[in-house]
């Protein structure tokens, strides 16, 4: 999964690089997820917050979606009776796909969210800005900062065992070639210019522990969850071959300590 050498890309370039590609992809990637951005999904496993609530009862919440994306999730947590839910994304082309008068939407970068301090009962994010920032133990204070004390916060991202074979859903992606402990990126850049075009960062499942701890987070589950015997649908790396053999998502269920 990685393609990088060199000196690893800090905040303003990851967010750079990023901004960019979501704004150039927004279309495609519509287009070709339909199904995902119907509801609120939390990963390729099609697990859904109807199923799962693993917000809990947010009937009288006020709640933010951090890198929401085209706010799919926020959208349905809106029609399902939130008690106030506003979101925000780097990429404006893909804010554009999301825009309805009921939901508050902000173009912002992840780590300078743009609200005060100690005001949302509950913080989420479903496979969104997390592993593009370099700093994501700030990013971790900065959600910190914005929730109520003992306010939830809930976020998936991909396993970090994932980081391990290629980014393959077939039988080459089953064999390991790197190690678990490389934290370098995931780096693409242009082949014409050098310059950087999209970046990943790969944390450790410990990492993603310590960094939640230091920001005065408590751990209440991490979920990792079984490919659906009924999905047969492949997307990206996700596929049944390797959904069955290991795991392709984690979701952290955590709360401020009061």
């Amino acid at each position: 999964m990685r393609n990088f050498t060199g000196t690893d890309p800090d905040d303003q370039e990851s967010s750079r690089a990023n901004r960019t590609w979501w704004d150039l992809d927004a279309r495609n990637y519509h287009e070709e997820h339909t199904n995902y951005l119907q509801g609120f999904y939390w990963c390729p496993e099609m697990l859904h917050e109807k199923d799962i609530r693993l917000l809990g009862d947010v009937r009288t919440s006020h709640v933010l979606e951090i890198g929401c994306g085209s706010a799919p999730c926020s959208r349905w947590l809106a029609d399902d009776g939130v008690g106030f839910i506003t979101a925000f994304d780097i990429s404006a082309n893909m804010l554009q796909f999301g825009r309805e008068p009921k939901i508050p939407l902000v173009q912002a970068d992840a780590v300078h969210m743009p609200y005060a301090s100690n005001i949302f009962d509950v913080a989420f994010s479903a496979f969104g800005a997390i592993p593009f920032v370099a700093d994501t133990a700030a990013l971790m204070r900065e959600v910190a900062r914005v929730l109520k004390p003992g306010g939830r916060f809930v976020f998936s991202v991909t396993h970090p065992m994932r980081w391990i074979f290629p980014d393959d859903p077939g039988p080459e992606g089953l064999t390991v070639y790197t190690s678990y402990f490389d934290r370098s990126p995931y780096v693409e850049r242009d082949n014409a210019t050098g310059k950087i075009t999209y970046v990943e960062h790969h944390r450790t499942l410990g990492d993603r522990i310590r960094e939640l701890r230091q920001a005065g987070f408590i751990l209440n589950d991490l979920i990792e969850p079984e490919w659906p015997e009924h999905l047969t649908e492949e997307w990206g790396q996700w596929s049944p071959l390797r959904g069955k053999l290991f795991p392709g998502t984690a979701i952290f269920v955590a709360e401020l300590a009061r």
